[in-house]
């Protein structure tokens, strides 16, 4: 059980850690989604564990014991000695006597050390795993934000919003997940041609810690978090067609970028990036494939003057 217990939180800890370098884990499975089953692994160990200590065990003394002399064939497998028998010697087992000084309780007993370190090891894991989720891990995302930032945030989302959609604009930051999120597996969502759109906690955050706090983040995280403002936007401009909102998205997304703290060259890899990956993440739901005509030169380029896609 000890080698497979090990096995399974070597697992798991690989799993934790593969989350948080893995940015589509990132947005498919919250945070306290891993440490939790982690956390629950852990406590089965330790149940399990507390249930074995208790549970009465055979005594084990240093003599073979009944079950000993039934599974390896009884006496003659007992230290030997030699007796006198009418004058000759003879070798007879007998149970050897617990020397002077060594203890006469089971094996187990005097070594207590052996049987609590999976306990020990159990709550050591669960304490790291605390720590870890409620000390290290920073800010605890978008709820970890006061209401004057996150208004802040949305305020500024709202303001970029509007200037590709043309109009006033409202970003609502959906940390209560009734519009977009795990359970509508929508990053965001717009009212086409209208004035609301939803992005959820997760991308407001890594738009915040950009435009207020200078961070640029994950490249892949902060070029997702753009391309999907700046998609809402053509929606909320009036454009319907998925794959063709996506190409004026990754465009827009370079000036955009710009104005939320990136430079130039960053802004325009980051919605390269997007566009490059688009052929694959559009597996999954082929609409959002942009359009051949998605070029430098091609129909759907917003700057056609310009050498630069996008």
């Amino acid at each position: 059980m000890g080698a497979v217990t090990r096995r399974l939180r070597i697992a798991a800890l690989a799993a934790i850690v593969v989350w948080f370098f893995v940015p589509a884990l990132q947005r498919a499975i919250p945070l306290w989604l891993p440490f939790l089953a982690f956390a629950a692994l852990e406590l089965n160990f330790l149940v399990a564990g507390l249930r074995e200590r208790g549970a009465p065990r055979a005594p084990r003394g240093r003599s073979p014991q009944e079950t000993d002399l039934a599974d390896l064939g009884g006496e003659e497998w007992l230290e030997p000695v030699i007796v006198q028998v009418d004058g000759r010697d003879v070798w007879v087992p007998a149970e050897i006597e617990p020397e002077e000084g060594e203890p006469d309780e089971p094996w187990e007993a005097s070594a207590p050390g052996r049987r609590l370190l999976p306990l020990f090891e159990g709550v050591a894991v669960l304490a790291a795993l605390g720590v870890i989720l409620f000390v290290l891990v920073p800010d605890r995302g978008w709820r970890g934000l006061d209401r004057a930032d996150q208004d802040g945030t949305q305020a500024l989302l709202s303001s970029e919003a509007g200037r590709i959609a043309g109009h006033a604009a409202r970003v609502h930051c959906d940390a209560e997940g009734e519009a977009v999120g795990i359970v509508q597996h929508a990053d965001g969502l717009a009212e086409v041609g209208g004035t609301n759109a939803f992005l959820t906690p997760e991308l407001c955050y890594r738009l915040h810690r950009l435009a207020f706090e200078d961070d640029e983040g994950a490249f892949s995280q902060t070029a997702r978090a753009i391309a999907v403002l700046a998609h809402e936007a053509w929606h909320l401009r009036g454009e319907t067609d998925e794959g063709v909102v996506n190409c004026y998205a990754f465009q827009s997304g370079v000036e955009l970028g710009q104005r939320l703290g990136l430079s130039e060259r960053t802004a325009a890899r980051m919605m390269r990036q997007q566009l490059a990956d688009n052929a694959t993440t559009a597996r999954s739901a082929p609409e959002y494939l942009v359009p051949r005509e998605c070029r430098d030169g091609g129909h759907l380029d917003l700057a056609p003057g310009s050498d630069r896609f996008p």
